[in-house]
């Protein structure tokens, strides 16, 4: 069991940044692949960012790739990601997932793939 705790999110102008926090705790956290995922309110939930085991390897949805970036410390149990030049349309919650595995290079990008979900972040971007 992996608990998850997202943090960061807020009101914000278009074109500015946030950075999404996301702490675990309750298992060894370099066991787990960590996702981020976003939903708008009536859309369905959407993959935003994946990231593998050490950090090796990512996936980024091609919505927000060149503006977002994924990034883990396993020192500090926290996965982020940091949200360049935000627009309108990527005001959402926005949920980190983990998944565990033994492929150290492998991401996964459907919520199908993820065991344990946060409770989520509220991100909203004004024009």
């Amino acid at each position: 069991q992996v608990q998850l705790v997202e943090s960061g999110g807020g009101l914000v102008q278009a074109g500015a940044s946030l950075r999404l926090s996301c702490a675990a705790s309750g298992r060894t956290f370099s066991s787990y692949a960590m996702g981020w995922f976003r939903q708008a309110p009536g859309k369905e939930r959407e993959s935003v960012a994946a990231i593998s085991r050490y950090g090796g390897s990512t996936y980024y949805a091609d919505s927000v790739k060149g503006r977002f970036t994924i990034s883990r410390d396993n020192a500090k149990d926290t996965v982020y990601l940091q949200m360049n030049t935000l627009k309108p349309e990527d005001t959402a919650v926005y949920y980190c997932a983990a998944h565990h595995t033994f492929y150290n290079s492998k991401y996964y990008y459907s919520d199908d793939d993820y065991d344990y979900w946060g409770q989520g972040t509220q991100v909203t971007v004004s024009s």
